[in-house]
This record gives structure tokens, C-alpha cells and sequence, in this order.
């Protein structure tokens, strides 16, 4: 068994902000010459996460609003007052929706269906600068 890693930067813009990283992961698989296995997604932070999802505007739009309903950025929360920096919402998102996400793939191939993206989740109120490690295992 072999395995590779790779680490991928991405620039958020906050909050609610998703950008589809399937190709760099796809990339990531290519690169690192194992044919058949699995590849570990994880953002490092603890206030963003990965996920999966159709990756198309109107979608996006729900995953923001199921995310506000769910944990409402203008409640009170005992993060906010310890640490005064209002991103208490952010934390519990982040560990709601978590930080890895594992896909096997055969001959290079992700297994993935048809409209299924990977997806990196900014759940911080402001802009970030994130790191995902991609751990690949195989043969």
C-alpha cells in the first residue's frame, strides 16, 4: 500500500462562501500515480469544512440559507462573549457539516456521481486563507 499527499490553498471570501475543488482533487489522484483507492479530503481550520453537494447557483443559495436556519449567525453565543469575536456561528457550522470527506477511486477515477462535487465550506466571518491536505492511499 502506497501512499501520497498533496495540499491544496484556496482564498474564501467568508461566510457562506463555497468553492468547488473536484478537479484539484481529481488532479491530486492523477499526480500521484496510485491507481486504485481512496483519497482523504480534510480543511485544516475549524471554522470551514468539506462537504458534498450538487455544485450550481440556486443549490449554493439553499445550502446558505439551510446553514442560517440551522444556526443562526445573529444568535448569542457563549463563544462570542468569551472570545469577543462573533464567529461563535462559524465553529458549530463547521463541526456540523466536518472537516474530511473520503472517495475511492478506481483507475484514476473518483467515484463520484454525475452532479456530486467536492466542496470546500467557508463558514468564518471574514475572508480566509485555507489549506486542504488530500491523502491519497492505494496501490
Amino acid at each position: 500500500m502506497r501512499t501520497k499527499n498533496a495540499t491544496l490553498n484556496y482564498s474564501t471570501r467568508g461566510a457562506g462562501d463555497f468553492i468547488d475543488i473536484t478537479e484539484d482533487v481529481r488532479n491530486a489522484v492523477s499526480k500521484s500515480g496510485i491507481r486504485e483507492g481512496f483519497a482523504l479530503i480534510f480543511a485544516v481550520g475549524s471554522t470551514c469544512g468539506i462537504t458534498t453537494f450538487e455544485y450550481e447557483g440556486g443549490l449554493k443559495s439553499d445550502m446558505r440559507n439551510f446553514y442560517e436556519k440551522l444556526v443562526p449567525s445573529s444568535s448569542g453565543y457563549e463563544h462570542d462573549r468569551t472570545w469577543g469575536d462573533a464567529n461563535g456561528f462559524s465553529h458549530i457550522r463547521a463541526s456540523l457539516c466536518g472537516q474530511s470527506f473520503s472517495v475511492p477511486f478506481s483507475r484514476g477515477e473518483l467515484f463520484l456521481g454525475t452532479w456530486q462535487q467536492i466542496v470546500l465550506a467557508e463558514f468564518d466571518i471574514r475572508k480566509r486563507n485555507r489549506k486542504v491536505v488530500v491523502y491519497i492511499q492505494g496501490e
